[in-house]
């Protein structure tokens, strides 16, 4: 259980350095590419990828250039949702991405899906609308409306993600070694964005931040599967109690730290939000 709360500990770090660091002038997408150097070679050595399989041929590097793009893009979409809706909505946002993986994989792979696990999608897609609808309510702007747009794409995004990666290891592929092949291609193509952009691979504060981020966001990573194989007999245990914990965090934080406000429609989806990952949870034992 130490695992899934360190696991959720370091997700939720990753929002707070995004958000904190925003507010004292960094540059997120200097900070997102240098990311990756860090998780990228973390990977390597925590995972330890054959890399001996990797095939010119046989690889599927439509996918893993697809992926190198969104990580990227899907990160500073994070950024800019901390930002513009806050830690609270988008963390619920972002955990809640499963339920249209989950749903892609019902309706595209014609996978067998239990109704619980039905209701469990229903009532995730239910959450993210009343928070999209609650930002919209308490805020009426054009900042509103990049809010709701941030956290639209956070759902969707990182859902986006998930089903990739899932076809990628389905190809054969190794998760470590798609993991480490993605890290790689996103930092290449970050970095030949922010040449282009900036004319410059970055200032210092930025990378170190970066290469801090890619650290938290490897250790999330790391210790999530870490967690699986562990209590591979429990994988409802897992994915509850890392969502849940995740969503908890991102409450506390954004409430206490941030001085969020939890509207009354907010609160609703937390608790659709936490049914949801409950009911997914409990699908997957029965």
């Amino acid at each position: 259980m130490e695992l899934i709360v360190a696991a959720a500990f370091c997700s939720v770090l990753v929002s707070i350095l995004l958000k904190v660091c925003k507010t004292q002038g960094f540059n997120p997408m200097q900070m997102i590419t240098w990311n990756y150097v860090s998780a990228s070679v973390l990977c390597f050595y925590w995972f330890k990828p054959n890399l001996g399989t990797i095939s010119i041929q046989h690889t599927p590097w439509w996918l893993i250039i697809s992926l190198g793009v969104l990580l990227p893009s899907v990160f500073l979409a994070l950024a800019k949702s901390l930002d513009s809706a806050g830690i609270l909505k988008t963390e619920i946002a972002q955990r809640l991405s499963v339920v249209l993986s989950l749903a892609a994989a019902y309706f595209i792979f014609q996978e067998n899906f239990s109704q619980l696990k039905i209701v469990g999608i229903a009532l995730g897609i239910i959450a993210v609308l009343c928070i999209l609808y609650s930002h919209r309510a308490a805020v009426q702007s054009a900042k509103a409306q990049q809010g709701i747009l941030y956290l639209s794409c956070v759902w969707l995004g990182y859902a986006l993600i998930d089903v990739l990666l899932k076809y990628t290891t389905g190809l054969g592929l190794q998760f470590a070694v798609a993991l480490n092949l993605m890290f790689v291609c996103a930092f290449v193509l970050a970095m030949a964005y922010i040449l282009i952009r900036d004319k410059s691979m970055g200032s210092m504060q930025n990378i170190s931040a970066g290469l801090i981020l890619g650290a938290l966001n490897f250790a999330n990573i790391a210790l999530y599967v870490k967690a699986h194989m562990l209590l591979k007999d429990s994988p409802a245990v897992v994915f509850a109690g890392m969502n849940i914990l995740v969503v908890l965090f991102g409450v506390i934080s954004g409430v206490l730290f941030f001085k969020e406000k939890l509207k009354s429609t907010t609160t609703i989806g937390l608790g659709l939000a936490l049914l949801s990952v409950l009911c997914l949870a409990y699908a997957m034992t029965v």
